[in-house]
Order: structure tokens, then sequence, then C-alpha cells
């Protein structure tokens, strides 16, 4: 039998009294330069695939937060756009999201590839963090399975020394491999110590708080940058319309009717998204539909729409209607 939670109506001191340490639970967040693997540390530690995650930079517009529940803990992570000097008014409502996140989390983990030398982009993140006092700062080295023991080792010694550079301490800092799941439970180990007490602040069996069709937009967008030329990935946003159950369907067999659009900027990059004959899009479809099917546990009928906006990352309007 799998161990409960504990509900919210427990008393901390009761549990103290029996021995037991009290319950924790509380809001941390990854962050790191763009592609440093904070989505898929995320997924990784909730065990299932909640935040989106690309090859390419800037993927994560929205705060996906998963949710790990564990016996002693209810750990909320929340993932941020990665900072970046920002060239747009998007890029500059992406930065004010990071640093609104910064300031309302419990613990923040600063992600670094262990691939990757320790760069201005690095620097100019750790030293924003230097300017949050109180929030504990875990360095998390990601993707360890691309290098080999010394050059890690080169890695954790980088970081450590910025830090004091900077006039801070890490609280921990810990080498992960989320694709080989190499620490990744004792990164959740040495978290959750970190949470204030509390009991678990969602239900169990929760993976997220994000509304479903803004996941399903993020999993129909994820399928529509992979592939496809490197111009685009700033270019494309995803609404989803509506999602509604098919009408006169049997109880055993329900459909769920799923109508989306698929955004770019300008006409010209129809033809990449749709690819010829509209084999691109249909595979969008079809890849977007089984994820889509595992998130939601229900078949799919999926509609989905190439439609022109044109500039909208630089039209306030457009990035409003766009749920930016």
């Amino acid at each position: 039998m799998g161990a409960m939670s504990v509900r919210p109506d427990t008393d901390a001191a009761a549990q103290q009294a029996a021995g037991k340490a009290p319950h924790r639970a509380g809001f941390a967040c990854f962050v790191g330069r763009p592609n440093a693997g904070k989505s898929t540390l995320t997924n990784a530690l909730v065990g299932q695939k909640v935040a989106i995650t690309s090859n390419r930079p800037q993927t994560t517009r929205h705060t996906v937060r998963g949710i790990v529940h564990r016996d002693d803990a209810q750990l909320i992570l929340v993932d941020t756009p990665g900072l970046h000097k920002p060239r747009t008014l998007l890029g500059e409502r992406l930065n004010d999201v990071v640093r609104t996140t910064w300031a309302e989390v419990d613990v923040i983990g600063f992600c670094l590839p262990a691939d990757q030398k320790l760069g201005p982009g690095d620097k100019y993140i750790v030293k924003e963090l230097a300017g949050i006092k109180k929030t504990p700062k875990i360095a998390i080295i990601t993707k360890t399975d691309l290098v080999d023991s010394k050059q890690l080792a080169e890695q954790l010694l980088a970081v450590s020394r910025l830090g004091e550079e900077l006039g801070f301490e890490w609280a921990e800092i810990i080498p992960v491999s989320a694709v080989k799941d190499t620490q990744v439970g004792l990164l959740g180990d040495l978290i959750a110590p970190l949470l204030p007490e509390s009991p678990p602040l969602y239900p169990e069996g929760d993976l997220t708080d994000e509304p479903e069709m803004v996941m399903v937009a993020e999993l129909i967008r994820e399928a529509a940058l992979e592939g496809v030329r490197d111009e685009l990935p700033h270019s494309i946003a995803v609404v989803v319309e509506e999602m509604l159950p098919r009408e006169g369907r049997p109880a055993d067999k329900p459909l769920l009717d799923i109508h989306a659009n698929v955004y770019i900027e300008r006409p010209s990059q129809k033809g990449i998204i749709i690819g010829p004959k509209g084999k691109r899009l249909k595979d969008v479809g079809t890849k977007s539909r089984k994820h889509i099917e595992a998130l939601l546990g229900t078949p799919v009928f999926l509609d989905l729409h190439v439609k022109v906006a044109k500039d909208w990352q630089r039209d306030p309007k457009q990035l409003r209607k766009l749920g930016f």
C-alpha cells in the first residue's frame, strides 16, 4: 500500500509528539540561461511530462508548476522563462515574470549545464540572484551524463567560486542528470528541508495547477517547434479555442474535440509549419495528440489551423490576446 501524505487538518505539534518530523510544503523554481535543462529537470522530479522541453532557447513562456508529492513534503515547482537581455516587448515581459517569481518562492535552484563553460549569461543571472538575500539558493549542475568526472569537478568548483565572488554561499551544490535519472531524487531530498512547515497545499494526485487548455496549447507548441528551421522558435504561439466532449458518444467511448490555432508572424512562415502537402502539420497533430491524450486520459480529436498574427511579439494588443 502507498504511503499517505499528511492531510491539511493534521496538527504539526501532534506529529512532533509522535516523533515524526513536521510536513513541509512550498515553492521552488529553477533558473538558468535558456536551454540549461530546467524543464527536463522539472519533468524528471514530477515523474510526468508537465513542462515544455525543447532544445531551443526561449520555449517556456508560461509558468508551469509541477507538483512533487512526498511523504514528508510537497514541492511545487515553478518553471520560469529563461532570464535574458530583452530585445522585444515580449522579452521584457518575460523578465518581469522571472523576477516576480523569484521574489515569491521558498527555494531557487540555479541550473548550469555540465558541458558548457560558465558564461556571461550565467554570471548575469547569478548576480541577480545575489540580490535576493533571504531565499536559499541551490546550484544544480545539469546534463552530467555529457561530461567526464574531471570536467564535472571543474564545473562544480567554478560555480562555487562564482557564489563567493558575489558574496553569498550556495545552500547546496549538486550534480544531476535528468535524462539518466542520476541524483534527481537526492535533489528532492535537499530541497524538502528548505521549505516552510506546512500541510500539503494541493490535493494528492494533482501534478500541476496550470489550466488544462494552457497545457494542451504548450504540448501543441512543443510539437510544432520540433524540426523547424532556426528562424521560427520565437514566432510560434498556440491558442486552444475550445475543448468540448463530442455529443452523442456512449459513456464508455468518450471523445474530446479540441480546436486550436497555431499563430505565426508572417505569411511566409505558413508553408514551413504546414509542410509539403500538409505533412508537417499532420505530424504535429499526431505527435501532440498522443501527449494530450496521455495528459487528459481520454481520446482526442485535434483540429489544428495555422493563422498569421502579424508581428505579434511586438504588439501589446496581440500579446494580450495570445495570453502574454
